[in-house]
């Protein structure tokens, strides 16, 4: 598959102001990570936490893993009030933002090291709120586009990915210069972070809630139900079954009839495994750093703002290949880099704490995120049905973030009590972990070739 469009008319599309909201809304997906991931393992590494506490401290990521169960509310369930005023989307967006930013203020003034159960429940309050987030924002992305704008889809997924990574890294480097300035402790630093959590919040006003024929789709599904429902319940039993079935059942059997059930299993059995080496090195990648020897401002510098900068550029660039030769073979050669940048990381275990290493590892990382990410979050967005697009996405989605955040809660368990803090070895298995879906994608490629042509062909676009 080949793109003849021209880069300069793909560049166009940046100019497009829907997807400078999607750029706004990934910078509000990824920043909540920040909260619970790095900033807090920095913050429990400076308590005095083990490692295996840190690692068993990142299962409240699994949020991320499961959201799928409630995303149907989100595309069905209309937000008294903020409905009427900001639209489906955008209510849901506003609505889980409120509770990120209560769980951060609350996480302010804690003293974590005494209610260590508490600043646990409010991570887990962050994370729900934030993986409810995601599945508004993922549908948003996709409402945002019509049907026959699929050509943009790579350009989209490069907007979502530098915004997350904005969020994330750019706005996460912060918290890590904070630490290392005199009299300013993690609570203070907490506290800013909810500054910035209100200015993400305020960008919810500034974006148009996209046009959709998901009610007219889901009002015609209803009637069906209630027609079948009509002969052995009574008018309001078989509403309530009616609404029921459309929001719960619908969007699993729609999904699985689109793709055919062999074909379904596949594709969640790929993305299931695809990040899990990544997931385990990112879980313990801020102790490994402390641990080494670099400092809070040297991981500002390199895995914060260089990470954030990198993975930006090369995600536009990754999402040009992806547009010119196929998501398939982007997903190929993220895989491929992710197992490199993994070894990096154990060159800098058996070397110290060298910068240049450091830097070198962070340059092929930001490769490895950006390429993958751009690759995964176009790949999923092709598999969802536009009236189910929240559900679909987030039961994609969060398939992928089950090995990357249950799965790699064992990781501080995996480096200490089966290698006996051996980080070299731990990174060499992490860059194993990539070859089984590698294989996977290899196996599947011909049916995958077939859904990317199927879906670019309702654009037009010439492949």
């Amino acid at each position: 598959m080949k793109s003849n469009l021209s880069i300069s008319e793909y560049f166009s599309y940046f100019k497009d102001k829907r997807l400078i909201n999607v750029f706004i809304f990934g910078m509000s997906s990824g920043f909540p990570w920040v909260l619970i991931g790095s900033v807090m393992s920095a913050w429990l590494k400076d308590e005095g936490l083990s490692r295996s506490m840190i690692g068993l401290f990142g299962i409240v990521f699994g949020a991320y893993s499961i959201n799928f169960l409630w995303s149907p509310l989100v595309d069905r369930v209309k937000l008294p009030l903020l409905y009427n005023w900001l639209g489906q989307r955008r209510s849901w967006i506003l609505f889980c933002q409120c509770f990120i930013l209560l769980g951060v203020i609350l996480l302010a003034g804690l003293d974590i090291t005494a209610h260590l159960g508490i600043a646990a429940a409010l991570c887990l309050l962050i994370a729900i709120a934030s993986a409810t987030q995601d599945i508004a924002i993922d549908a948003f992305r996709i409402d945002t586009l019509d049907e026959n704008e699929s050509h943009k889809a790579t350009a989209a997924a490069a907007m979502a990915t530098s915004g997350w990574w904005s969020g994330y890294a750019l706005l996460g480097a912060i918290p890590f210069y904070m630490a290392d300035m005199p009299n300013i402790g993690w609570p203070q630093v907490y506290y800013f972070l909810a500054g910035l959590m209100l200015l993400l919040m305020s960008c919810v006003f500034w974006a148009k809630e996209p046009k959709s024929n998901r009610e007219a789709v889901h009002a015609e599904l209803e009637r069906i139900y209630q027609a079948k429902l009509a002969s052995t319940h009574d008018n309001h039993m078989s509403k309530i079954f009616a609404w029921l079935a459309v929001t719960v059942i619908d969007p699993f059997k729609t999904f699985f009839a689109r793709n055919g059930v062999k074909t379904a299993l596949a594709l969640l059995a790929f993305i299931f495994l695809f990040k899990i080496g990544e997931a385990f090195l990112a879980r313990m990648s801020i102790v490994f750093y402390k641990e080494v020897g670099f400092s809070n401002t040297q991981i500002a510098n390199y895995s914060k703002l260089g990470t954030g900068i990198i993975t930006i550029v090369f995600a536009f660039l990754g999402s040009i290949f992806n547009h010119k030769y196929g998501i398939v073979k982007g997903l190929f050669i993220s895989g491929v880099a992710m197992a490199a940048s993994n070894l990096m990381f154990s060159w800098i275990a058996l070397a110290g704490p060298q910068e240049h290493l450091y830097a070198m590892a962070i340059i092929v990382d930001g490769f490895t995120q950006a390429w993958s990410l751009v690759a995964m979050v176009a790949f999923i967005s092709m598999l969802c049905d536009r009236a189910f697009s929240a559900t679909h996405y987030a039961l994609l989605a969060s398939l992928g973030n089950l090995g990357r955040t249950l799965l790699s809660s064992y990781s501080g368990v995996v480096i200490d009590d089966w290698l006996g803090g051996n980080w070299s070895l731990f990174f060499i298995l992490t860059a194993l972990m990539v070859l089984p879906s590698l294989i996977f994608l290899y196996l599947i490629r011909h049916k995958l070739y077939q859904l990317e042509n199927s879906y670019h062909s309702k654009s037009g676009t010439i492949i």
